[in-house]
């Protein structure tokens, strides 16, 4: 596999940042997440945490290199991360279970997929065009589908953060998922939260993609955000991934292209950390450093 990928997530105007993005990959599998802990509920940045680490574990275990039954799989994933949020209720005594939207894409064998709960956004794009998006779990998306709500008065509308559906409630989750897509070279996937694309009209985001590399798309396109959102704007965090051509050294390459040819078949790489919720220091630090070691070392072979 030959990919691009860059994420990035500011705190925008809120008094912490409650979103997390991560993903991982061995030789032939790649899987993308992003989390928006929900504010209206406590520990929402620990139920995203919790969230993309249950996932994680879960591919590294299942990944040998692929993934053997990808439907079934994506929706392993999200139900072992909504059981995590309540084992962790119950672990720590506290009177709700902390709660997080959820949006995750597995790509292996020139294809995608996903899987999304609450209003964490996919777009998959190609040439600077949207072909299909992620359908919110929100009554303003509700609204819009039965035709009492013109979509362009959904950002201004009282009901927009409702939802109905997240990982943490008491009941399941509701899941919808896409059926498997085939990519083409410089087809490009973005995962975002709500405080991006309330505050970015659809079509910006996808041609800002189109005429830039990622790398710096995606922190334009998230400090655009915050501006627009103000001192009442939400966290606003983005992950985006081009495929590649394995020979493709053309205008959809860049110089930060990762090849996976060359892994050995149980190596897994990944973004997300493994230390606990909430804690800091060099722990963190060191293995950011190394998956950034990882990835120089990937570039240059």
């Amino acid at each position: 596999m030959r990919f691009s990928i860059y994420q990035d997530s500011q705190v925008g105007g809120r008094s912490s940042n409650q979103d997390r993005m991560g993903y991982s990959f061995t030789r032939e599998a790649v899987l993308l997440m992003l989390a928006d802990g929900m504010g209206g509920h406590s520990h929402g940045e620990i139920a995203a945490v919790l969230a993309l680490q249950a996932m994680g574990e879960l591919f590294k275990k299942a990944a040998q290199p692929s993934i053997a039954e990808p439907e079934a799989f994506l929706e392993e994933l999200v139900f072992t991360a909504h059981l995590a949020l309540h084992r962790y209720r119950a672990e720590h005594r506290l009177a709700d279970t902390p709660r997080t939207t959820i949006v995750v894409c597995l790509i292996q064998q020139g294809q995608a997929q996903w899987i999304h709960c609450g209003d964490s956004r996919l777009y998959w794009l190609r040439g600077g065009r949207i072909l299909a998006r992620t359908i919110d779990h929100s009554h303003v998306e509700r609204l819009i589908s039965i035709g009492r709500l013109p979509p362009y008065e959904s950002a201004r509308h009282p009901d927009r953060n409702k939802l109905y559906n997240c990982l943490g409630a008491p009941t399941l989750p509701g899941i919808d998922r896409s059926g498997a897509v085939p990519l083409r070279a410089g087809d490009q996937l973005l995962l975002c939260s709500d405080g991006l694309w309330n505050s970015i009209p659809e079509h910006q985001l996808a041609y800002r993609l189109s005429v830039s590399p990622l790398e710096q798309a995606v922190p334009e396109m998230v400090s655009s955000a915050v501006i627009a959102g103000g001192k009442t704007g939400d966290n606003v965090t983005v992950l985006a991934f081009t495929w590649l051509d394995s020979g493709d050294s053309g205008a959809h390459a860049s110089d930060s292209a990762l090849l996976t040819d060359g892994m050995p078949h149980d190596r897994v790489i990944t973004s997300i950390q493994s230390s606990p919720p909430g804690a800091t220091g060099s722990g963190s630090e060191g293995a950011l450093a190394e998956i950034e070691r990882a990835l120089a070392r990937m570039r240059s072979a």
